[in-house]
């Protein structure tokens, strides 16, 4: 029996013990390791982004000179023309009250025509018998001269109603649209058979054609205000267009709105930039682009990660290891920083290794 206790008592024991380490083994954290990095020489630019599109520096709207029905086009998107091309043919639909006038003077002057050569005709041989002196006839020659003027006249102002052209001149320019510069036409926004309106002092007109020249494109952009007073005509802009991948088109700041609008809540000021474009690539209009505008740029300096920048008040610091994940705090002073560097001013050794607080390799 005896035996028997003494067996009991140390099983009990080895339990009580073996209990008692795996809950000290539970309650144990396991130490918490975090990534470090380094310094590292570096490039660090810091510039601004301004969205936008790109367009053509010249574009035209054609608007015809004369009211009436789109009759022919003679172009489509796409097409490219050189200045005095026709692009479309207009039939003239005159104004009935203009055109009952025209023909009533018409009418008139046919009417003092036959009467004005009567009296020539008769007047003509009464000089040639010598009955009435030069004088007389020359009056009766200028009456008569002056009625085929007003024929002549009467007939013109009828012909351009009704045609918009006169059968002396032969001429149709104002109902034969032409090309006003050479390029590509980007748009035809009518078809055959639409009314067109007469660009004059009242009306802008109907626009034909929509022309550009493609040789010459240039970013249209914009620009926050707090933006604005860092960046000045003549900076160098880097393009990037959204439906051309993997390439970048340089261009050159050549204007700065001075008037801001307002936009979302914000003031955005226009700017303008020229394209430097490349013959291997065509641009079209309208394309969305975003520039790159550099505003500071510190080559080969010493940088860490922003990310490892930690702030007490008004304070930067980063930890440094001091051992194996033991880490000392050290003041430092930063220069510019593009979002994901940022320069040191603070004078460290590059073999450091400084704490990223946040990221944690293991717990």
């Amino acid at each position: 029996m005896k035996t028997t206790g003494i067996i009991l008592t140390g099983l009990l024991a080895l339990l009580l013990v073996g209990g008692a380490y795996f809950l000290i083994s539970q309650n144990e954290e396991d130490p918490i390791i975090f990534e470090t990095d380094s310094p590292f020489y570096t490039a660090i630019v810091k510039k601004t982004v301004a969205t936008g599109s790109v367009v053509p520096r010249k574009e035209v709207e054609v608007k015809p000179q004369v009211s009436g029905l789109i009759s022919k086009l003679h172009v489509e998107a796409g097409d490219m023309v050189k200045v005095g091309d026709l692009i479309a043919t207009v039939r003239i639909i005159p104004d009935m009250v203009n055109l009952n006038n025209a023909e009533n003077r018409l009418e008139r002057a046919k009417i003092a025509m036959k009467n004005a050569k009567r009296d020539f005709d008769r007047n003509e041989k009464l000089l040639e018998e010598g009955v009435i002196a030069q004088a007389t006839f020359q009056e009766i020659e200028l009456s008569y001269l002056n009625a085929q003027q007003e024929m002549q006249g009467a007939q013109d102002n009828l012909d351009l109603i009704r045609r918009g052209s006169t059968k002396r001149s032969g001429k149709t320019a104002n109902t034969n649209i032409r090309a006003t510069i050479s390029g590509m036409v980007l748009d035809v926004p009518i078809e055959e058979g639409n009314s067109v309106i007469e660009a004059n002092t009242f009306n802008d007109g109907t626009t034909i054609a929509i022309v550009a020249n493609m040789d010459e494109m240039i970013f249209e952009g914009k620009v926050d205000e707090a933006e604005v007073g860092k960046i000045k005509e003549g900076m160098p802009l880097l393009l990037t267009i959204g439906a051309i991948e993997d390439i970048e088109f340089p261009a050159t700041l050549e204007h700065i709105s001075p008037k801001g609008l307002e936009e979302n809540g914000a003031i955005q000021f226009e700017i303008r930039a020229a394209i430097q474009l490349r013959e291997d690539q065509f641009i079209r209009a309208g394309y969305s682009a975003n520039a790159d505008i550099v505003l500071e740029r510190r080559d080969n300096v010493l940088a860490i990660k922003e990310a490892l920048l930690q702030f007490k008040g008004d304070s930067a610091f980063v930890e440094v290891e001091r051992s194996t994940q033991k880490f000392d705090t050290l003041y430092i002073q930063t220069g510019l920083a593009d979002g994901i560097n940022i320069e040191l001013l603070t004078e460290v050794d590059e073999a450091i290794k400084i704490k990223n607080p946040n990221i944690i390799i293991s717990e």
